[in-house]
């Protein structure tokens, strides 16, 4: 891609738990600053789900053992292969990287993007280990197949934000504002415009300049949609199975699209996350639903591409 746009990840560790939530992009030109979000990564939502999917799937095999038969007449399937020898990436930690991506190609469509910066971690010392730095070159490789991209350390993204005068929002970095990621992310940007570097003989200083200008703080997730479950963890009464999760509805909608309803003299927009018979339910972007309305009176907007952003 060429111009002359610049656009960072800046990743957040949690102290003590070492788990991440979200993360800070801006996209930053010389003149002005163009856009900046915040990223809610799915990490906690799918790490309970593969525990619910572990805990489901222990109790089937469970009851399909017969233990009153001696255990070399058990129906226990044998080992296909040896699970213990192989190098995925867990599927919370992909979720967070493929994410990032599927946003930052989305970005590019709009924007003629030069450079990918990204903040790097790393432990040194007695230091424990982050799950940040887990499949951390796996998605530098990735992106840098379609990009130009730029590493950066914590401490450089430390000192850039000093020099610029952004101040660091440090109690609460779950909260959706600017102060809490957005900030190293226009710092991380701003470190092609200004740089460290050798002014004359034995000295360095700061040279460049790059105009930072207000913008609008956009906040993306993506739908909490339960996928589509054949066995359910309690069993049905006369072992019929009821629908549960899914993308699709029964009135030509998904999940997830952008939709206008109207009830009565009420008119609201919202993201379509459930239906009945004859409704639809219609949730904000916090995934609260503000009504279920007739079928009839739903209007489709723009279909969804797997993305809520909301600005603040």
């Amino acid at each position: 891609m060429r111009g002359n746009f610049h656009v960072p990840f800046c990743r957040r560790v949690e102290v003590g738990d070492n788990l991440f939530d979200s993360i800070g992009i801006a996209i930053q030109s010389r003149n002005c600053t163009h856009w900046l979000g915040h990223l809610y990564l799915p990490f906690q939502k799918i790490k309970d789900r593969m525990e619910q999917r572990r805990m489901m799937r222990r109790g089937r095999r469970g009851r399909r053992i017969n233990r009153k038969v001696p255990f070399c007449q058990r129906a226990h399937r044998q080992a296909r292969f040896d699970n213990r020898r192989q190098c995925k990436i867990p599927p919370s930690i992909k979720a967070n990287r493929n994410l990032e991506y599927r946003v930052l190609e989305v970005l590019s469509n709009i924007f003629p993007l030069l450079e990918v910066v990204i903040e790097t971690i790393k432990a040194r010392g007695d230091k424990a280990f982050s799950p940040v730095m887990v499949a951390q070159k796996w998605q530098l490789n990735r992106l840098s197949k379609d990009y130009m991209v730029q590493v950066k350390e914590g401490w450089e993204t430390a000192q850039l934000r000093t020099l610029l005068g952004l101040k660091k929002q440090k109690t609460n970095k779950s909260d959706a504002v600017i102060e809490t990621h957005a900030v190293d992310g226009i710092a991380l940007a701003c470190s092609e415009f200004v740089k460290y570097q050798i002014t004359s003989l034995n000295s360095r200083a700061w040279v460049g300049e790059v105009n930072i200008t207000p913008c609008p703080l956009t906040v993306i997730r993506r739908p909490p949609i339960s996928r589509r479950q054949l066995h359910l963890m309690v069993p049905s009464i006369g072992n019929k199975r009821r629908k549960y999760g899914g993308t699709v509805t029964r009135h030509g909608l998904r999940k997830g699209d952008f939709v206008e309803a109207t009830l009565g003299k009420k008119t609201v927009r919202g993201w379509v996350s459930g239906d009945t018979k004859t409704q639809v339910s219609v949730s904000d972007a916090n995934w609260k639903r503000l009504g279920q309305f007739s079928k009839n009176k739903v209007r489709l907007i723009q279909r969804s591409i797997g993305l809520i952003a909301t600005q603040q």
